[in-house]
C-alpha cells in the first residue's frame, strides 16, 4: 500500500487536485556574455574569482550567497566579484550552467 492509498483510507471525501507545480524560475537575470570563473592565489592560499556580470548588483549578491551556501565556504562580493576562498572552479561553473549562465574558465 503506497502513501496515496493510505491517504483515500484516511481522508475519504478528499479529491487530490492534479495541478502540476510550474518550474522554479531563477530570480537573477541571465545573460548573453559568459561569467569568467578565474583562479588566483592570494597570500599562498588558493581562490576563485567570479566577474563579467552585467546585472544589477543586488542579483550577483544573490548569487554569490547561493555559491556560499551550496559549497559550504567563506567568501565575498567586491567591485562587482565575487570572490570564494579555494579553488572551486569546476563546481562553481557547473551550477552556473545548471542555471542557465554561460561561463567561461580563465587561467589553468
Amino acid at each position: 500500500m503506497d502513501l496515496s492509498d493510505q491517504l483515500k483510507n484516511l481522508f475519504p471525501d478528499h479529491v487530490p487536485s492534479r495541478e502540476e507545480q510550474p518550474m522554479q524560475k531563477s530570480d537573477i537575470r541571465l545573460q548573453d556574455d559568459p561569467i569568467i570563473c578565474k583562479y588566483e592565489k592570494r597570500k599562498g592560499k588558493p581562490i576563485t574569482i567570479l566577474e563579467g556580470y552585467n546585472g544589477a548588483d543586488s542579483d550577483f549578491k544573490k548569487l554569490a550567497k547561493e555559491l556560499k551556501t551550496k559549497l559550504s565556504v567563506g567568501g565575498t562580493f567586491k567591485e562587482g566579484r565575487i570572490i570564494i576562498q579555494g579553488d572551486y572552479r569546476d563546481k562553481i561553473m557547473q551550477m552556473l550552467q545548471e542555471k542557465g549562465f554561460k561561463v567561461k574558465r580563465v587561467g589553468g
